[in-house]
């Protein structure tokens, strides 16, 4: 039995997988799945509690909570999911690359990891949406950016393991190319941890894109988004103390999951990464 259908034996496994493909399904679907306008605004409904046209009752402008939570999962997955697509692409290259193009090459990428890694995640966003524009590709953009060094260590690491194999100096004897060898010998040996490391860093990225929508920053009101819901909620809690409880519950069972196996994986395969060293700083 391989190491992956060991984990995949797991309930803690299956329970996340189940957990992620439903909000995945969400994210895609959720416009259609809404039964109201997510941003259609009825005043004379405001501040509703649970009911049976409104399930999650109404936010104060008198919008349908349910349906603001279906349409928000498709911009926060997104964004979480870009976030981690440029910290993939500019970490993983480069860490790759480090293993056979020279000592200055690898020094020069360890210490703008090393750089990178000293940056707070949310400050960063913030400035980088002052310098060049409040939008939800440029924030997503900068936190790809303090990922990357996570990709770059977890993906070096990995593959210095294998530089020594028989096989790559077998490869280097006859004539193989270092491009060729990154290609075929070590980047799909390589991939089961990047992946493992993907999963930690979409928990972290989803963490982020929903503290700075609770900032305004990424995607502007009225577009719906948790984060967006839960800081509206929050400017109305006497009206309505338990509001901020469905967008908070949404975030923390998705990270939850995304987390959950992502160590699940690690430990029953024995994949080293640095997931413990992800998190919003």
């Amino acid at each position: 039995m391989t190491s992956f259908s060991r984990a995949w034996r797991l309930p803690s496994v299956k329970l996340s997988l189940g957990i992620l493909a439903a909000v995945l399904l969400v994210a895609v679907f959720g416009g259609w799945l809404a039964p109201y306008d997510p941003i259609a605004q009825n005043p004379r409904l405001r501040l509703l509690g649970p009911s049976g046209e409104h399930l999650l009752g109404t936010d104060y402008l008198g919008r349908d909570v349910l349906s603001r939570l279906l349409a928000g999962a498709g911009l926060s997955i997104a964004g979480a999911v870009e976030a981690v697509a440029v910290g993939l692409i500019l970490g993983a290259v480069p860490g790759l690359a480090s293993i056979f193009f020279g000592r200055g090459f690898e020094w020069a990428t360890a210490r703008v990891a090393d750089a990178l890694l000293t940056l707070p995640f949310v400050i960063f966003a913030i400035a980088v949406a002052g310098i060049v524009g409040n939008g939800l590709h440029q924030a997503m953009a900068a936190i790809g950016l303090l990922l990357a060094p996570v990709f770059y260590r977890v993906t070096r690491t990995a593959a210095l393991s294998f530089t020594r194999a028989q096989y790559v100096e077998a490869a280097e004897l006859l004539g193989a190319s270092r491009a060729r060898i990154l290609r075929t010998h070590i980047a799909g040996k390589v991939l089961p941890t990047i992946a493992v490391t993907a999963a930690g860093a979409s928990a972290a990225a989803l963490l982020v894109v929903s503290s700075l929508s609770f900032l305004g920053i990424g995607v502007e009101p009225p577009a719906p988004t948790w984060g967006g819901m839960l800081a509206s909620d929050l400017g109305y809690l006497h009206q309505r103390p338990l509001a901020p409880l469905a967008p908070a519950l949404v975030i923390m069972i998705t990270v939850g999951a995304l987390n959950a196996l992502a160590d699940a994986v690690r430990d029953t395969t024995g994949l080293h990464t640095e997931s413990e060293e992800l998190h919003v700083r």
